[in-house]
């Protein structure tokens, strides 16, 4: 637990940062920066029957309802986007998709919880799902601010949202913790992967998981 905590303690400090600089810079998006590498394997992992994951009941892209629960039984990755990102929750989409397309046998079900309520209509959804070529797998988690709110705090996702003028234009910005877990089939938490991280990193251990 110590462990977990150090961790959601460093990737909170990095999200503060990252959002301080949005307000201090002026500007509506942070500016180009050289990306740490990418992680070849999982933050943190737990054994079998450990860490029981939060269930969570929502509404998928096409307003249909979805919770862990109703996917017990089958792996699962969560992981938490904002819909209206266009810069690291697109490329984390991909490689999540690209680490579901190479794993054979039983393909995990993604489910992508939203952190960004402006990003939640349905259109807004399916563009993102066409541009960002994801697999069939993948399913949008949305709901009000209250709900996403109680499972983002589950989960240890801290999400700030800063609003400014830019040209009398009202700019909204959501910075947040880029995790996604690997869920197993009976609903414990088996893997934590922080980003940035490669598809490999999910793939390799989806394979040690189901072995």
């Amino acid at each position: 637990m110590a462990r977990w905590a150090l961790l959601a303690a460093v990737a909170l400090a990095g999200l503060v940062a990252v959002a301080l600089a949005f307000v201090l810079r002026g500007t509506s998006a942070p500016a180009a920066s050289p990306q740490a590498p990418a992680s070849e394997s999982a933050a943190v992992t737990w054994a079998a029957g450990k860490e029981r994951a939060p269930d969570f009941n929502l509404r998928d892209e096409h307003g249909r309802p979805i919770s862990l629960r109703s996917l017990r039984g089958r792996m699962v990755l969560v992981t938490f986007i904002d819909p209206l990102c266009r810069d690291f929750c697109p490329i984390e989409a991909q490689r999540l998709s690209d680490a579901v397309r190479t794993t054979t046998g039983a393909k995990p079900t993604i489910v992508a919880i939203s952190v960004n309520t402006a990003g939640n209509r349905a259109d807004i959804l399916r563009v993102d799902e066409r541009k960002w070529n994801v697999v069939p797998q993948w399913r949008w988690a949305v709901g009000s601010e209250e709900a996403l709110a109680r499972v983002w705090h589950s989960y240890h996702i801290a999400v700030i949202t800063t609003t400014k003028t830019v040209a009398g234009v009202r700019v909204r910005n959501v910075a947040h913790t880029e995790a996604s877990y690997l869920i197993d089939g009976s609903g414990h938490e088996r893997a934590l992967f922080l980003w940035p991280y490669t598809a490999d990193a999910v793939t390799k251990t989806l394979r040690a998981t189901t072995s």
